[in-house]
């Protein structure tokens, strides 16, 4: 169960073994976990394998005590299509009419009378009216509780003191009625346990070595610098890469050509919508290919 993100950076991490990555040897920058210009504390994420995350879920429960621990609510919200078909469902709209309204639209676009006359709507139809006022009006209302995918309050007093809680429709689960924006908001102490499938692949990987070869192999010492590996890389052959498959890593790695574990860092980091939106892509690269100063 490794904590990952910044705070991979911080060595007193990785010396209680919340981390698995050496942040000395590594080179890694410790500004990113601790920085003077962040206004918050830093936030340290758990990753669990998949198939272990309810074993840990219970652990949870079972250390601090019901009483004390209780996982957090997500607020499920309408959004364009959900609006569309649950107005329309009420106002007996035919669901293949529906349907073709729900194709043009995407997950946050807003309700139009444009979006409706490209679906063939008759615009002057009252029902038609009716169905794209009141499913713009019910956009982002909530719809239903449900469970955050991992994130747990632990109160240092009853929860029940702190926030409203409710049995899960799930056995063996507690769930407060506040999602994590109303926890940070109020100051509120939140984990993160997040179930990630590629951990259990690499808990495969690691059984299967030890079975093959009679070596054990752990998180911490997987050896670093394997050339063919970097080599796969630079080639874009990463289908199955946690954090480096996506289409748009891959159109990056041939370009920044990562050599050693820091310029995985790089890439995973630069490629998101803060520095593509931001300009800095192109003007890391130029710089790194020595183009520019």
């Amino acid at each position: 169960m490794p904590g990952r993100g910044s705070a991979a950076n911080s060595a007193v991490c990785y010396c209680l073994g919340i981390t698995a990555v050496d942040p000395v040897q590594m080179d890694l920058l410790f500004e990113r976990f601790i920085s003077r210009e962040r206004a918050e504390p830093p936030d340290i994420d758990l990753d669990i394998e998949h198939n272990r995350r309810e074993e840990v879920i219970q652990y949870v429960y079972e250390k601090y005590g019901r009483s004390h621990a209780a996982m957090v609510a997500n607020v499920v919200r309408y959004r364009a299509r959900s609006a569309l078909r649950e107005v329309g469902k009420v106002l007996e709209v035919p669901d293949t009419t529906l349907d073709r309204v729900a194709k043009l639209l995407s997950h946050y676009d807003d309700i139009t009378r444009d979006t409706l006359d490209r679906a063939g709507f008759d615009p002057e139809n009252p029902v038609h009216q009716h169905l794209a006022r009141l499913a713009a009006e019910i956009q982002d209302f909530p719809r239903h509780l449900s469970i955050h995918p991992g994130g747990f309050l632990l109160g240092h007093k009853p929860v029940r003191r702190l926030v409203p809680i409710e049995n899960a429709t799930m056995p063996g689960r507690t769930v407060i009625q506040w999602d994590k924006d109303d926890l940070e908001s109020l100051g509120l102490f939140k984990v993160d346990l997040l179930g990630l499938g590629m951990l259990s692949v690499l808990s495969r990987s690691f059984d299967s070595i030890e079975e093959h070869y009679g070596k054990r192999l752990a998180m911490a010492d997987v050896p670093d610098g394997d050339e063919p590996t970097f080599e796969m890389i630079r080639r874009a052959d990463t289908v199955g890469f946690f954090q480096i498959e996506s289409r748009a890593q891959m159109a990056m790695l041939p370009r920044l050509k990562p050599r050693n574990y820091y310029d995985i860092v790089i890439e995973v980091s630069i490629v998101r919508p803060g520095p593509i939106t931001g300009g800095m892509v192109h003007p890391y690269l130029r710089r790194r290919d020595g183009r520019k100063r």
